[in-house]
């Protein structure tokens, strides 16, 4: 009986050194870190705002993720919310909307101002355009989705773009579109197979979804799926997504993801 609790307790851990070791994803990579909404939390900054777009560039980001809707008369705007000062974005105008400021002063920045400001000065920020789905119809949602490669195809910055959402005939039409674009399904309801069949390059889902199917982590590497998590703002979290060998992690707190891998790599001489 002693033996027998010997070897649980050297299994436990075991179990915990290799949770606790940061493996690299299948690339040979550490996880790249991406700023939900921007780096806006530390530095006080409206979310979404082109400041906080600007933070994510001067910090080094590997991407900075930002939500995308559609007025009523077609413009693209950013916004997480689907109303701005009270009003459904879906349904007013721009110059409606345009009326009201961010908290540090900016204008509600649209689409092509962001994908501007985006590509100034920058070689290694991604720009992780989330398609927020319709309130009002499935084809407005694929009319948003190809208005939004348009631009990014007129502005010629498909280097800079990646696309996600959690309407699944948004990413679909993206990947219609333009076949070569890193795009990603967000609601977690698909297993890696399903995305692969579907021409959906990754996996974005709610870290809830990946440890309540933690076999579709080893599924989505085997398919070629890029794994990216949200919104993951706890250190425990962070390490265990780090130690699975994530390609991406999205996070409020991009300052304090950066000090965990550079800690846990450090350990390991990485």
């Amino acid at each position: 009986m002693r033996s027998h609790n010997l070897s649980g307790t050297f299994l436990i851990s075991f179990i915990i050194i290799i949770i606790n070791i940061p493996a690299l994803n299948a690339k040979g990579n550490p996880v790249k870190i991406i700023a939900h909404r921007g780096a806006w939390k530390q530095n006080n900054l409206p979310q979404n705002s082109i400041a906080a777009l600007k933070k994510s560039i001067e910090l080094n980001l590997a991407g900075s993720e930002l939500d995308i809707q559609m007025t009523a008369d077609d413009s693209l705007v950013i916004n997480h919310d689907k109303d701005f000062n009270k009003l459904i974005i879906e349904k007013t105008e721009y110059r409606e909307l345009v009326k009201f400021r961010l908290l540090n002063g900016e204008k509600l920045p649209t689409l092509r101002e962001y994908l501007i400001a985006g590509s100034e000065n920058n070689i290694s920020t991604r720009l992780i355009c989330e398609l927020k789905p319709s309130g009002i119809s499935t084809e407005r949602g694929v009319k948003l989705a190809e208005k939004v490669v348009g631009l990014v195809k007129e502005l010629n910055v498909q280097h800079l773009v990646s696309y996600i959402s959690f309407d699944y005939n948004i990413v679909k039409r993206i990947a219609g579109l333009d076949p070569q674009a890193d795009n990603q399904y967000l609601n977690g309801d698909k297993n890696p197979d399903q995305l692969k069949s579907d021409g959906i390059r990754g996996a974005d889902y709610n870290i809830s979804v990946f440890r309540k199917n933690p076999h579709w982590i080893e599924e989505a590497k085997r398919a070629g799926i890029i794994l990216n998590a949200w919104t993951v703002n706890k250190p425990e979290d962070m390490d265990w997504l780090i130690s699975l060998g994530f390609d991406y992690i999205t996070t409020d707190e991009p300052e304090l993801l950066r000090e965990r891998i550079e800690a846990l790599l450090k350990q390991t001489g990485k």
